[in-house]
């Protein structure tokens, strides 16, 4: 296929590509303004460019994991498509994007109109981010029959099982907790404790980013994070960014974290908030959130499939979404769901390579398939029977 450009159009980060190249390029999806720079909104990555990020202001236009502020989207699509960074020509362009599973009909609708009538692409594909990334799995399993997605994103924790390729739409859950959830309750506990930084998103998104782990062994961690100085291996300062010299935070090393500031930086202090963070995705009802953890909903899930299926499910657990990065997170899920299943299944979790961007490169591997072709809508079809050919076609 000549000129096969793959959107991966997430909550939080747009990752975008044209198919033959190795990585995509990713920027946040949203709007920022900053206090320093009242004038000029920053677009995706133009974030980069800004002097100051303390207090910025995010318009996203996604809310609760659902496209919702179509006027901000565009703008950021406008930006990615445009001459400062891909410069799509998109008449002779197909176009892979990604939408959320069950996905609501006027969105589709309304994303599948954009990309027909406003950018003109030659053909579309509309897919959920978890089938490009089952793809790939399959691409390098061949043998493997069955395959059970853990997509743990910024909104949400989707857990699909996959049965030949296609998904078992009953059995797929949903835990409310994603990114947003652990950066918030991170903003809300340094607030409460030390530091008042309900504004500080962007920043304190990097602390969760930089210092937080999947504990193996939550009560032994806290029973280390109540000893003195000498016991406490868990305790770290984090130096916040001024924004002068120091442009992005960073964590001490435990010989360095003595809770003074050498050169009259700002510290954080950071003690078992670094596990208990990432806690939230295993016990959301630690946050009033009242559902499953993703271990128990993995299990939940499998239980809801055929039973045959279920020793390749527990087989081939895929973990993928930025969450996934956290250290230790894969080794956590093994061994909760290693406790939780019959012991007569073999578990296997894998750790996808690069977790937020395996889905990308699904696409550009999707891309590359013989029927390909026949998934797509393209132009003349769309302009022959509209929107009810998308929907015959794309499975959501």
């Amino acid at each position: 296929m000549a000129n096969v450009f793959i959107l991966d159009n997430g909550a939080y980060t747009i990752k975008g590509g044209f198919s033959n190249q190795n990585e995509p390029r990713i920027m946040p999806n949203a709007i920022m303004k900053a206090k320093s720079e009242r004038r000029r909104p920053f677009v995706g990555d133009q974030v980069e460019d800004c002097r100051d990020a303390s207090g910025l202001f995010y318009i996203l236009p996604f809310q609760k994991g659902y496209l919702v502020n179509w006027d901000v989207q565009k703008t950021i699509w406008d930006y990615m498509f445009g001459k400062d960074v891909f410069n799509v020509n998109h008449s002779n362009t197909t176009m892979i994007i990604t939408e959320p599973y069950f996905n609501f009909t006027s969105t589709q609708e309304a994303l599948s109109e954009i990309f027909f009538e406003e950018y003109d692409v030659d053909a579309l594909l509309r897919i959920n981010a978890g089938d490009l990334s089952v793809h790939k799995y399959h691409r390098d399993r061949p043998r493997e029959l069955c395959c059970l997605l853990v997509e743990c994103g910024f909104s949400y924790t989707h857990i699909v099982p996959y049965i030949q390729g296609k998904k078992q739409k009953d059995a797929i859950l949903r835990v409310d907790v994603g990114g947003k959830v652990l950066t918030n309750h991170l903003k809300e506990l340094i607030s409460y404790r030390q530091l008042n930084v309900m504004d500080e998103t962007y920043v304190i998104n990097q602390v969760k980013e930089d210092a937080c782990f999947v504990s193996l062994e939550f009560n032994a961690h806290m029973n280390i994070a109540r000893g003195g100085k000498k016991e406490n291996t868990i305790a770290r300062d984090y130096v916040l960014p001024d924004f002068t010299t120091i442009k992005r935070g960073y964590v001490r090393s435990l010989e360095e974290t003595t809770g003074k500031s050498a050169g009259g930086e700002q510290l954080v202090r950071l003690n078992n908030e670094r596990f208990s963070i990432p806690e939230l995705l295993f016990y959301p009802s630690d946050v009033g959130i009242q559902e499953m953890g993703i271990t128990e909903s993995i299990v939940h899930s499998i239980n809801k499939c055929p039973e045959e299926t279920r020793p390749h499910l527990y087989r081939n657990i895929l973990l993928t979404g930025g969450n996934c990065n956290f250290p230790g997170f894969k080794d956590r899920v093994y061994k909760d769901v290693r406790s939780m299943s019959p012991d007569e299944y073999d578990v296997n979790v894998t750790l996808a390579k690069n977790p937020s961007t395996y889905a990308w490169r699904g696409g550009a591997a999707m891309s590359r398939s013989a029927h390909f072709p026949e998934m797509l809508v393209t132009k003349r079809e769309w302009e022959e029977d509209g929107f009810t050919v998308c929907q015959e076609r794309f499975s959501v």
